[in-house]
């Protein structure tokens, strides 16, 4: 940060004049953030990280003289800084953008959007989240001091909104009555993830076996971006995982990731499980919301599944995973040193939500354990 200013510095890598304005104009409103400086192309940026070092870096893939994922690998092996790619690549889920995460890369966001004003506020809101949460990020080898930044900005942003907005929370006699009733049926696990968590999630389904418990992922993505990670998820890993579509029946060996700008809530049905894919507005400041999986996992599942939080910045999940617990599930979050980012599973670990703190390189195991025992349990009552 700007030792005068206390404002988490950004350095925007764009070719078109047009976008380096605009992401500008967007960023200088923020009065958490401001602009250091901007380039047209690796060159330049170069002579602007010389002059000073930023907190955050902007990055478009697609440019001139040197190619965004090359400049990035050499940051990250010179002199790593948090760096959130913005690129149009966003919206066709390129695979090189997978490439980005895997060298460093901190987050990627989708070039900002102006046609309406309900883009413009949207990509606001996304844009300045993503630098915030890149400026606390924890890069290899190097040692980061927090920043001190407000929990909301001051932009006229739409409402935080709870998941109340996409389904009603349950009342206390309801709450017990079914808990009471709720019968033993497939274990599912439900897991959030935000800035850090591409590659969180890589570690724990990369180290599944391919008999896993059913998982359902709220990772936070742009729109389409969800389809080319959950293929290159598919590719690496013994369990089978797919972007998920409206009314997808949840199943053990498989991982359905929300789609990005859309949110996935469960479905129980006797005693199987879909899901339903709906639209609705931004809760917790996402969509998808971890806060509306939860909620709906809780009150579908009950103790039936298992709640993981794992790296990510601000509270999306905590009060889900909370009234997981409340459900009976068993309860997991990642653990601050082996998260990127500590801030979800912070706010769920002050509210009582976690039942347990683990590393990431656990969490796999404990998923494991969780399939087994639900399977003996279902044994014992059949």
């Amino acid at each position: 940060m700007s030792a005068k200013s206390g404002k988490i510095r950004v350095l925007i890598v764009d070719d078109s004049a047009s976008v380096r304005t605009t992401l500008s104009d967007i960023i200088s409103a923020d009065p958490d953030l401001e602009v250091m400086a901007t380039a047209a192309d690796p060159y330049v940026a170069v002579e602007r990280i010389r002059q000073e070092v930023p907190d955050v870096i902007f990055l478009d893939i697609e440019l001139p003289r040197m190619d965004g994922l090359t400049f990035l690998r050499k940051i990250m092996s010179q002199r790593p800084i948090p760096v959130v790619i913005c690129s149009s690549l966003a919206q066709s889920g390129s695979e090189t953008l997978m490439q980005a995460l895997e060298a460093g890369a901190v987050d990627v966001v989708a070039k900002p959007r102006v046609d309406t004003a309900q883009f413009l506020q949207e990509s606001r809101m996304r844009i300045c989240d993503a630098a915030k949460a890149a400026a606390q990020a924890k890069m290899r080898g190097v040692q980061k001091s927090s920043p001190v930044i407000q929990a909301q900005s001051d932009l006229k942003v739409e409402a935080k909104l709870t998941a109340d907005a996409i389904m009603p929370p349950l009342s206390e006699a309801r709450r017990h009555s079914l808990m009471s009733r709720l019968p033993v049926s497939e274990s599912l696990v439900a897991i959030g993830a935000s800035t850090g968590g591409t590659e969180a999630l890589r570690e724990v389904l990369e180290a599944l076996p391919a008999d896993s418990p059913a998982i359902l992922i709220v990772q936070h993505m742009p729109e389409k971006f969800t389809s080319a990670f959950a293929r290159r998820l598919d590719a690496t890993c013994a369990i089978r995982v797919k972007e998920a579509e409206d009314g997808d029946l949840v199943q053990s060996g498989l991982a359905l990731i929300a789609p990005g700008n859309l949110h996935m809530l469960l479905v129980r049905n006797g005693t199987r499980y879909t899901v339903r894919i709906a639209d609705g507005p931004h809760v917790s400041r996402h969509r998808p919301s971890v806060d509306v999986l939860f909620r709906s996992t809780a009150q579908s599942a009950g103790r039936n599944a298992m709640g993981m939080l794992l790296t990510g910045m601000g509270d999306d999940g905590a009060r889900g995973l909370l009234e997981m617990r409340q459900m009976g599930s068993p309860t997991l979050a990642q653990d601050e040193a082996s998260s990127v980012v500590f801030g979800m599973p912070k706010e769920a670990i002050q509210r009582g939500a976690a039942s347990r703190v683990l590393p990431l390189n656990k969490m796999a195991g404990e998923i494991a354990a969780f399939g087994r025992k639900a399977r003996t349990g279902a044994g014992d009552k059949a």
